[in-house]
């Protein structure tokens, strides 16, 4: 594990122990938030192995109280599918030599590789009294206006989470909850190689297409796109609090 990821498994303590915010080397950490909204943190990673990010969501969330600040990483992965807990390895088609990891997330297959924008989500959901589904709202919507801000029409599809232009999926969404503490979270589609995902039925459907922000005349670059998409996300996180 690198040290850069490493640190963010014990910050929960670090930070309540100082009574401040850290910071890696190679991040940039922005809070966000308002009077009402509990603080958000966003802490940009950079480019970032999956396995050892997902460790260290686990570590963190372990380690986290009800003090712990809620948090969004933003990062991009080097080349790899991810099967979701209960995701059937018959979704991947072809061998690329792609690695593929079984993660504790939910949803079936998917690719993450360079110039995708993913965000995880560590968020307190007893505290923010938001239930699952709303979560997995806020983030849909987010998308959504992030694609509206640039003139795009995006959607949801019933059944299959996730953001859609037209029939061609743009980002798709996984998550994990214990103990009412969220990790995992969604993959935005921004400039990559996207030939990789004929290689899988994306999301466990066969023959769906995807798109990315790119392609749809959006010409953010991916940490642009990632620094947006969060501010979107923390106001749908506000608008859903109950």
């Amino acid at each position: 594990m690198s040290d850069d990821v490493r640190r963010l498994a014990s910050r929960a303590a670090t930070e309540e122990s100082e009574g401040e915010c850290c910071r890696c080397a190679g991040e940039r950490d922005t809070p966000l938030g308002s009077a009402v909204q509990p603080s958000l943190l966003v802490r940009d990673l950079g480019r970032v192995d999956y396995q050892q990010t997902w460790q260290a969501m686990i570590d963190f969330t372990a380690a986290r109280s009800d003090s712990t600040a809620d948090e969004l990483w933003c990062c991009e992965h080097p080349p790899v599918f991810t099967l979701g807990q209960a995701g059937r390895a018959e979704h991947l088609l072809s061998d690329l030599g792609i690695p593929l990891v079984k993660s504790d997330r939910g949803g079936q297959i998917t690719y993450h590789g360079p110039g995708q924008v993913v965000i995880y989500v560590l968020l307190d959901l007893s505290r923010r009294r938001l239930k699952v589904r709303a979560l997995v709202s806020a983030i849909e919507q987010a998308v959504i206006e992030l694609l509206a801000a640039h003139g795009v029409l995006a959607e949801r599809h019933a059944g299959a989470p996730g953001v859609y232009v037209g029939a061609a999926k743009v980002a798709a969404l996984g998550l994990r909850v214990r103990r009412s503490y969220s990790y995992h979270g969604v993959s935005l589609n921004v400039d990559m190689e996207l030939s990789p995902f004929a290689a899988i039925n994306p999301c466990g459907f066969p023959g769906l297409p995807v798109t990315q922000t790119r392609d749809l005349g959006i010409f953010l670059t991916p940490s642009q796109a990632a620094m947006a998409l969060a501010e979107h996300l923390a106001v749908q996180l506000e608008c859903r609090q109950q």
